[in-house]
C-alpha cells in the first residue's frame, strides 16, 4: 500500500507520489501533471469530464453543469446544499469535491500500480477569514470528502509550509523565508526557518514562526476584471433615468463562479426582463438578457480570466465577446489590470507584512520571499510584495507544482 500527497487547489490541482528521495508528480491529464479544478456534468452524453476536457466540453456547447472553484465553498452555507445539474437532477457541492478527489486518486493509483489509502492533503492557512468555527468545518468537510473516496489515513499540511519544504530542498545555508502562496482562492503566507540541517526533521512546528492568510487571490482578480470591463458593457454601474445606479446583484453573481447558475432560474430571468425600463441604454439590457438566456455566464468569467493571464504574459490583449454581440471587443492592458486589482493587491501585501510582524521579525531580517501559486505570475502583485521586503531575495518556485512537491516531501516523512 503506497501513499500520495494531494494539492486540491481552487484553480489547479496536482498529486505527488513517492519516488526515492524526491516525490514525483503524477500525470493527471495526458502528460500534464496539473489539472484545472473543474468538473463538467455533460447531460447531453451522460458523462463527466475533468480539467481541460471539462472546460472544452462546456465551451463546445454541450448541455450540462460546469463546476469550478469548488474549494471556495468549503466552510460556507453552500457546502452542504445541492446544485442543479441541468437535467432535473441535483448533487451536493461536497459530493462534487469527492468526485474530483476520486478522479485524482484514480490517476495516482494508475501510475503507482497500487491502491492508495494514505494521503497528505494541503489546506490554506484559512479556508474562511476571521471565523475559526467555519474554518474548522471546512477542513472537516474536505476530510469527509477524502474519506468517501477510500482514503483512510489522512494528514493535513498548510500549503505555504509545504512550499517551504520544496524550497528548502535546494538550500545550502539556513535562513528565514517568507513563503507567498497566492493561488486562485487564498493568499497564504508563512514565515519559516529553513536550512539543510533542519530539512530531515519530521516535527517542524518550532520552525514555523508565523502563518497568516486572506481569502483574496486569483479568482478575486478575475472578478474585478470582469466587473471593470465585460459587465460594464451589460450595464454594471450605469445609471437609471432618475440618476441612481442600476441594481448590481446580478452583476456580482455573474462574476462569482459558484453563483452564476443562480442567475438562470426562471424567476430570476423573468425579474431581469422586467427591468428593461431602468436602462437608459437599452442595448446593455439586451446584452444582459442574451447572456442570461443563453447561459453565457461561465464563458464571460473565463474571458476575464484569460484577459488577466494574457496581460500578465504580454502586456495587452483583446476580450472578444462575439457570443454576446457581433463585433463586441474590448481592449485590455496592464494599467486596467492594476486599476482593477489595486485594492486586493494592497490587502495581500498587508497580510504578508502582518505575518512577519506576528513573528516578531523585522522585515529586513527576512532572507528570501519564495513565490508560488498561479497568481504570483501577476507582475504588479509580486513586485509589490518584493518591495515590502527590500532586503530579501525574490525566489520564484514552480507556480503550479511547488505545493504538491512539498506535500510529497512531507508525506514521505510521515509514511516513508
Amino acid at each position: 500500500m503506497t501513499y500520495c500527497a494531494i494539492d486540491f487547489g481552487t484553480s489547479n490541482s496536482a498529486v505527488a507520489l513517492p519516488d526515492g528521495a524526491t516525490p514525483r508528480l503524477a500525470p493527471v491529464e495526458g502528460d500534464y501533471t496539473t489539472l484545472p479544478t473543474a468538473v463538467f456534468f455533460n447531460t447531453d452524453e451522460n458523462t463527466r469530464e475533468f480539467g481541460r476536457a471539462a472546460l472544452e466540453a462546456y465551451i463546445d456547447g454541450f448541455d450540462g453543469r460546469l463546476m469550478r472553484s469548488m474549494k471556495s465553498i468549503l466552510g460556507s452555507a453552500l457546502a452542504d446544499t445541492t446544485t442543479d445539474l441541468g437535467d432535473g437532477s441535483a448533487i451536493r457541492y461536497t459530493d462534487v469535491i469527492g468526485i474530483f478527489l476520486d478522479h485524482l486518486k484514480r490517476k495516482a493509483e494508475k501510475v503507482a500500480g497500487a491502491s492508495i489509502e494514505r494521503a497528505v492533503l494541503g489546506r490554506p492557512v484559512f479556508f474562511v477569514d476571521d471565523d475559526p468555527r467555519a474554518d474548522q468545518l471546512a477542513q472537516q468537510q474536505l476530510e469527509a470528502a477524502a474519506r468517501s473516496v477510500g482514503l483512510r489515513d489522512i494528514h493535513f499540511q498548510y500549503e505555504p509550509i509545504a512550499a517551504a519544504f520544496d524550497y528548502e530542498s535546494h538550500l545550502t545555508a539556513e535562513g528565514l523565508v517568507l513563503v507567498a502562496d497566492i493561488g486562485g482562492g487564498t493568499s497564504d503566507f508563512s514565515l519559516v526557518r529553513v536550512g539543510p540541517d533542519r530539512m530531515h526533521r519530521i516535527e517542524r512546528k518550532d520552525d514555523v514562526l508565523a502563518h497568516h492568510g486572506v481569502h483574496v487571490a486569483g479568482t478575486d482578480f478575475d472578478r474585478r476584471v470582469e466587473l471593470a470591463t465585460i459587465l460594464r458593457e451589460l450595464g454594471y454601474q450605469s445609471l437609471d433615468p432618475e440618476g441612481r445606479e442600476l441594481p448590481n446583484r446580478v452583476y456580482f453573481d455573474l462574476a462569482t463562479w459558484h453563483l452564476i447558475n443562480t442567475v438562470y432560474s426562471p424567476k430570476r430571468v423573468s425579474e431581469l426582463s422586467l427591468m428593461r425600463h431602468l436602462y437608459i441604454e437599452t442595448r446593455q439590457h439586451d446584452r444582459l438578457m442574451r447572456v442570461v438566456e443563453r447561459r453565457l455566464g461561465h464563458a464571460l468569467a473565463a474571458h476575464a480570466e484569460e484577459a488577466k493571464i494574457g496581460v500578465a504574459a504580454g502586456g495587452e490583449t483583446v476580450i472578444d465577446l462575439d457570443e454576446v454581440e457581433d463585433d463586441l471587443r474590448l481592449a485590455f492592458d496592464e494599467a486596467q489590470l492594476v486599476a482593477a486589482g489595486n485594492d486586493d493587491m494592497h490587502r495581500i501585501v498587508q497580510a504578508a507584512r502582518d505575518t512577519v510582524q506576528a513573528a516578531g521579525i523585522a522585515p529586513r531580517d527576512v532572507t528570501a520571499v519564495y513565490f508560488t501559486g498561479g497568481s504570483t505570475g501577476l507582475a504588479f502583485l509580486s513586485n509589490a510584495l518584493a518591495a515590502a521586503f527590500p532586503g530579501a531575495e525574490a525566489v520564484f518556485g514552480d507556480r503550479l507544482a511547488s505545493v504538491a512537491t512539498g506535500l510529497g516531501i512531507h508525506a514521505r516523512r510521515i509514511f516513508g
